[in-house]
């Protein structure tokens, strides 16, 4: 494999692109000057299987409705045997159309309008945007800082059940906090579900981008029992950077709740693109896996020296790493005002992130900043965040 250049600067902007284009319209940050660290891709190329596998479709010019791939669901199978020790059947793979689409689906088949959808909070946001979208209620249970990290609060979530809880939606690894979760938890939040009678939605999104050191354990190994309640959900677009597939991962075991999913799917029509299906197997390969290494190996060079200069400036801290390129700063520190906060971030430092607020309770004080981007631009964001926040010196 060529080693790919994560340093060369890709110009995305004028290109249709979500996270450079519209964060003037967003944030107020002209794309001009400004740094894109809010929406969660990267600004670097797949891997080479992916762009010929893409360059292909295009040169034979036929874009038909497609057949089944077998190469497919065996790339899929062979990657979480190889990458996670974890042996799928193929029957078991459902295909939807992103991890947002898979939650969703889950979230309509098994509950209610008026049930309560338990999410560990903050937690990514488009989990409470499609609960709610729905009609059901979105129950907020707070993660708890320890050591500067995240953990689960049973004894306070015990509290919190009211009886109308359906679902359990897990973040693993959590964005934004970039908690690893441990077997030990794992083992926890199956046994609160089981407890409970709760279906568990594990989204495993970012289980690919662990820094060196961590272990990411596949909820459906670390809790085997709870098969009849659990869905597991995976997806090589975070992985691969091609978001704009739209293509992910319902893995179920339990043939009684894959035929409730399944038979949703059918009633909405849903099948993949040739597009999709073609670029995750050609990722899900022994080139892939070889460029997702050298990958975490960058974004884990990016980390720490992202870390090191916001922790230079008094009252901000970064939580410390241990998946996803998704940073998760801590500005309580300052004494400011959130809204004094996000002005300083897009107005002097002229970077477009995320605020905290949006991640719900727990997320006041935090902004999230995406690292996934060559590591000039991360230096440059730092330099900036330092001037914008200089008076704190």
């Amino acid at each position: 494999m060529t080693r790919p250049d994560f340093d060369e600067i890709i110009e995305r902007r004028g290109t249709y692109c979500n996270k450079w284009d519209d964060m003037n319209a967003v944030y107020g940050v002209d794309p001009a000057d400004g740094l894109a660290m809010w929406v969660a891709d990267m600004d670097f190329r797949p891997p080479a299987p992916v762009q010929q596998a893409v360059e292909r479709l295009a040169a034979h010019g036929i874009y038909g409705y497609p057949a089944q791939n077998p190469n497919y669901p065996a790339s899929i199978r062979w990657w979480m045997q190889n990458r996670h020790g974890w042996q799928v059947e193929q029957d078991w793979i459902l295909t939807a159309m992103g991890l947002v689409n898979g939650t969703a689906l889950a979230v309509s088949v098994f509950s209610q309008p008026g049930d309560r959808v338990i999410l560990m909070t903050p937690v990514y946001h488009a989990f409470s945007r499609v609960i709610r979208a729905q009609g059901r209620d979105v129950a907020e249970f707070p993660l708890v800082t320890e050591n500067g990290r995240y953990v689960m609060d049973w004894q306070g979530w015990a509290g919190l059940m009211t009886g109308r809880e359906k679902i359990l939606i897990l973040c693993s690894p959590h964005n934004p906090g970039g908690r690893v979760w441990t077997p030990e938890e794992l083992r926890q939040v199956a046994d609160f579900c089981k407890e409970h009678d709760l279906l568990l939605i594990s989204d495993e999104i970012h289980h690919d981008l662990v820094m060196p050191g961590n272990s990411h354990i596949v909820t459906a190994k670390a809790a085997p029992d709870i098969a009849d309640r659990l869905i597991t959900l995976t997806s090589a677009t975070k992985t691969f950077n091609i978001a704009g597939a739209h293509v992910g991962n319902a893995i179920i075991s339990d043939p009684a709740l894959r035929r409730s999913y399944q038979g949703v799917m059918a009633g909405l029509g849903l099948s993949p693109g040739m597009f999709g299906t073609d670029m995750v197997t050609a990722a899900y390969s022994p080139e892939g896996a070889e460029w997702v290494d050298a990958l975490v190996a960058y974004l884990d060079g990016n980390r720490k020296i992202f870390d090191a200069g916001v922790n230079e400036i008094p009252g901000l801290r970064s939580m410390p790493l241990e998946a996803t390129y998704l940073s998760w700063v801590d500005f309580s520190g300052t004494g400011m005002s959130p809204d004094d906060i996000k002005a300083r971030v897009a107005n002097d430092a002229r970077i477009a992130a995320n605020a905290g607020e949006t991640f719900g309770t727990g997320g006041e004080s935090f902004m999230r900043f995406n690292i996934a981007t060559p590591r000039a631009n991360v230096e440059n964001a730092v330099k900036r965040l330092q001037a914008a926040f200089d008076d704190l010196q």
